[in-house]
């Protein structure tokens, strides 16, 4: 089986996918297991058109996937590595959230 090259471009893109701290939100409750529509809006406070918005880029960059039970939309994370990548970015920002706080080249909109 043929090795896949992954570019730059593309590992950016996953991290630019990560990258927005309403997508983290999202998946953050996600890797506690399955959730409706409904339950995301609950847990996050998001507007169900917001909320829509960012699972649907979710499941566009296939982090996500929805399956129909009934009238409801069950989404759930598509790869449970995904809980790896997560912790490892917690201890690595753990000692520096301050500093990256802090950081006038990113811009304050993410904090």
């Amino acid at each position: 089986m043929p090795s896949v090259v992954v570019t730059p471009t593309a590992q950016a893109r996953f991290f630019r996918v990560l990258g927005d701290p309403t997508r983290l939100a999202i998946l953050t409750h996600l890797l506690t297991g399955p959730h409706t529509v409904s339950e995301l809006i609950a847990k996050t406070g998001l507007s169900q058109s917001r909320l829509s918005n960012h699972l649907a880029c979710l499941r566009w960059c296939q982090v996500v996937e929805a399956e129909r039970k009934g009238r409801n939309m069950i989404y759930s994370v598509t790869d449970p590595r995904l809980r790896s990548v997560l912790d490892v970015t917690q201890d690595l920002v753990a000692d520096k959230a301050e500093h990256l706080a802090s950081c006038g080249r990113i811009g304050p909109d993410w904090v």
